[in-house]
């Protein structure tokens, strides 16, 4: 058996983590109470294309950017989670309550959190400072769902239970276990760091409300490491983050992110351009660059210092 792990916010600032435990549920909102059953499909663009413009109409000045991504979560809330999957839900202090998910998707209109899927939760709670720093970074990204597949054995050993292996999708692989091991941080600290970064003098992370949103983006062809907007709003960028060593695959995966912004996100006044970000090349992707005009690439480094106590 496989199964998935998601993180699942349950209300802002979980203030509905109380409720959700005590009655066995997680739930989402998003300015959607009716009862959507019937309406996800197989299709996570079909179901965006349908909703993003009620979302729009329910929401007055949000951007197509936000509409998609709230539309891509309720998609993975009802049609892409399924029963046995783990998920992990914050309380107000921050602990952690794992429960695994036991029904189909439903909806309460007039609950709170209406639209709603029915969880086991296992006894207790994790504490903050029981979980690894990797596993907290991850939860702290952006959203109300998230996927946690890659600490699954971390997750399995908090709750208490043999590991399972996760479903995990990837586009490419790893050549250098020593250098992704290094490197895995690398998109958290990008982001943290991001002001002081080359890009960061032309481009901000996509943000709305003051919440980031850019991290992690979701598409229809998976989720893009960082999606960044120009100073003067006009230029979408799309950042890749190659944790092993880059090759012409890359260009094939980012263009294919790049088409869906334009596609589906950017104003006809907007263009979007790419950036691939890696530790190195190799002669494959310069050959492969060296015929495309709107990606470019930056190299890394990773270094530190021994200082004396």
């Amino acid at each position: 058996m496989s199964r998935s792990y998601y993180r699942v916010r349950l209300g802002e600032k979980a203030m509905y983590a109380a409720e959700c435990f005590s009655g066995n549920f997680i739930g989402v909102h998003w300015g959607f109470k009716e009862d959507l059953t019937g309406q996800f499909g197989d299709s996570w663009k079909d179901f965006n294309a349908r909703f993003r413009p009620v979302y729009l109409e329910r929401h007055l000045g949000k951007t197509a950017v936000a509409a998609g991504l709230a539309c891509g979560m309720l998609w993975t809330f009802g049609g892409g989670m399924s029963i046995g999957d783990i998920v992990m839900s914050p309380d107000t202090n921050g602990d952690f309550m794992f429960g695994e998910i036991t029904s189909d998707y439903y909806c309460v209109s007039d609950g709170i959190l209406p639209q709603r899927r029915r969880v086991s939760w296992f006894p207790g709670r994790a504490k903050r400072s029981e979980v690894s720093d990797s596993l907290k970074r991850s939860t702290n990204g952006p959203g109300t769902i998230a996927s946690v597949d890659e600490y699954a054995d971390e997750i399995e050993r908090l709750i208490g239970r043999e590991a399972v292996p996760a479903i995990i999708a990837t586009s490419e692989i790893i050549e250098d276990a020593s250098t992704f091991a290094l490197e895995k941080h690398l998109e958290d600290f990008l982001v943290a760091n991001w002001a002081q970064t080359d890009l960061g003098r032309a481009y901000d992370i996509y943000t709305e409300e003051g919440e980031l949103i850019g991290q992690q983006y979701p598409s229809d062809t998976g989720p893009i490491d960082i999606l960044a907007i120009s100073k003067d709003r006009q230029t979408l960028l799309v950042v890749e983050l190659k944790r092993g060593r880059a090759s012409d695959v890359v260009v094939g995966q980012i263009q294919r992110y790049m088409g869906y912004v334009l596609a589906e996100l950017a104003t006809e006044e907007q263009i979007v351009r790419g950036a691939i970000i890696a530790l190195e090349d190799d002669l494959k992707l310069r050959r492969a660059l060296s015929v495309t005009t709107n990606i470019d690439f930056y190299r890394y480094q990773v270094s530190f210092k021994l200082l004396p106590g």
